[in-house]
């Protein structure tokens, strides 16, 4: 029970720390004008980067020995959905990332609007992946109860 527990807890701190990004945080950022939120980004972007990291990593770590020792394929899905945040940050988000954080962007140009927008839209397919995750923890905990 314990791998089912902490493959769920991880799941929910992800999509709670990812869904806060897209609903609170992300809109604050460019409420404040782009180039104070060009600004932020990259700061706020190395810290949740680190935390992110390791709660999917540890989700589907925990996922994987929950459906290992219990049986149910589910808990294998859910930390493959948690995981897909991991390539997908990678592949699809980064190259955004990588123009915002350079240097030679000019923070208040409608490109650095654009790539702001961009990045909170593709942010939201990370909250849902680990929205969805979390969801199935809670139901297979809830079934073994």
């Amino acid at each position: 029970m314990v791998f089912e527990i902490v493959a769920t807890l991880s799941s929910g701190l992800f999509a709670g720390a990812s869904v806060y990004i897209n609903l609170v945080e992300h809109p604050a950022r460019l409420e404040c004008g782009t180039e104070l939120a060009i600004r932020e980004f990259g700061p706020s972007y190395r810290r949740a980067a680190n935390v992110q990291a390791s709660l999917a990593a540890i989700g589907l770590l925990m996922a994987v020995a929950a459906w290992l020792t219990n049986g149910s394929f589910w808990w294998f899905v859910g930390g493959v959905i948690l995981a897909a945040v991991i390539p997908f940050t990678l592949i699809v988000i980064f190259p955004t990332n990588k123009k915002l954080l350079d240097p030679s962007l000019d923070k208040s140009s409608e490109v650095a609007s654009t790539l702001l927008i961009r990045w909170g839209r593709l942010h939201s397919v990370r909250s849902l992946f680990s929205v969805v995750a979390f969801l199935i923890f809670v139901f297979l905990l809830s079934r073994a109860q």
